[in-house]
């Protein structure tokens, strides 16, 4: 017998969250756990850009054949263009190769397998907080992980001078991850010199960026948001990137996503992309199709590109909407603590300065789960359950 002497594994932070959210009976319970956008009615929506590219794919669909290790050629075409734009240096010096691969999660596994495997880089820096699962997927693959400072509790803001001195003892080959924008959990991102910093202190110390790119779109826009990684791809000669089609298409459930490497030469990065297809061969052979081809249907059809930019801005002026209100609603619970801090972050996620104590009480007394960290999804806020939270909230300060 073999299972028995297996040990039960803690819960996922956010994953366990919501199973415990699910066996909850309370009525009026919100979950702003998990990163999912849903719109004003509560619900996660498909797109309408979504739903006219799968009419048109079940229309002009011949075979369910297997695809490549690296995916739809289409996909990954579209992928590099929609990271550096169709001009970038980056694309037409032909620097770049990108594998499809499933969901953000995995582009990251495949990225730090690679790695691993293949490269003398066996150290990744990340920052202080980050995204909970980041520790599960580098520690699997083999990285040692480190910590760089990022956030500074006693404004709620960025500790860029912090991060600095902490990366400024890291050793060449070591890996930097870098968040493309709206940074998980904090929503505080870096600003375009500050950018431009970065890139010189990897390009003088031999850092590697690692660029974890899974909300374009959700800050200012999707050129705007790519401002950080085509400044680096600028100075610094090698890097990966692994981005996400869960949440500016909604393709939760499709797991669509994509690694890149980034090498000085074609010759460098083409041999270094054979490492990572024969990476991916070894763990899941190949992707599988659906999304993907959602996602170069879109892109490669102007009619549904613009549609799909149309509705990713709604979803993005939604959530600035929330964040506004969030804070308005604070004050009109009577809260006099500054949470002003809230307007001015990015993407879905505020990280909210309450303490594990607080979030354990929101759960148990008020029905409202957040993330141990203090993390919330505004984008699973609504003008309906808005009271709900602040009240909660202002009970618990």
């Amino acid at each position: 017998m073999i299972f028995s002497q297996v040990e039960l594994a803690p819960a996922d932070p956010i994953l366990g969250l919501t199973d415990a959210f699910k066996a909850d009976t309370r009525k009026g319970k919100v979950n702003l756990g998990v990163g999912i956008y849903k719109d004003e009615s509560g619900l996660t929506p498909i797109l309408r850009s979504v739903k006219l590219a799968e009419e048109k794919l079940l229309s002009s669909e011949k075979s369910k054949s297997y695809l490549g290790i690296e995916g739809v050629e289409a996909y990954n075409r579209v992928v590099q263009e929609l990271l550096f734009g169709a001009t970038h240096d980056v694309v037409t010096a032909k620097r770049a190769l990108t594998a499809q691969a499933p969901g953000g999660t995995g582009s990251l596994r495949v990225a730090a397998e690679f790695l691993v495997r293949n490269t003398e880089s066996k150290t990744i820096w990340v920052s202080n907080p980050t995204w909970a699962n980041h520790q599960n997927i580098f520690k699997s693959a083999g990285l040692a992980i480190k910590q760089y400072r990022y956030y500074q509790a006693e404004t709620h803001g960025k500790d860029f001078e912090a991060m600095l001195e902490d990366l400024k003892t890291a050793k060449a080959g070591d890996l930097v991850l870098l968040h493309g924008c709206c940074h998980n959990p904090t929503g505080i991102d870096l600003t375009e010199q500050e950018w431009h910093t970065i890139a010189d202190l990897c390009l003088s110390q031999g850092l590697v960026p690692l660029f974890d790119f899974a909300y374009q779109g959700f800050g200012a826009g999707v050129d705007e948001d790519a401002q950080g990684l085509r400044i680096v791809a600028a100075k610094v000669p090698e890097l990966l990137i692994a981005n996400s089609f869960s949440k500016n298409f909604g393709l939760y459930n499709e797991r669509i996503g994509a690694v890149t490497l980034v090498g000085d030469t074609t010759e460098s990065v083409t041999k270094a992309f054979s490492q990572v297809k024969s990476t991916i061969r070894g763990n899941y052979s190949n992707p599988p199709a659906h999304g993907a081809l959602i996602v170069s249907t879109i892109l490669g059809d102007d009619e549904l590109k613009q549609l799909w930019e149309s509705e990713l801005s709604e979803m993005r002026e939604r959530i600035a909407q929330m964040r506004s209100l969030f804070v308005e609603s604070l004050k009109h619970e009577g809260v006099t603590q500054d949470f002003s801090f809230i307007s001015s972050q990015n993407g879905m996620f505020s990280f909210s300065g309450l303490s594990k104590a607080q979030v354990t009480q929101l759960k148990d007394e008020h029905a409202v789960y957040i993330v141990g960290s203090g993390r919330i999804s505004v984008a699973g806020m609504t003008k309906e359950n808005m009271p709900v939270i602040c009240k909660a909230i202002a009970a618990v300060l």
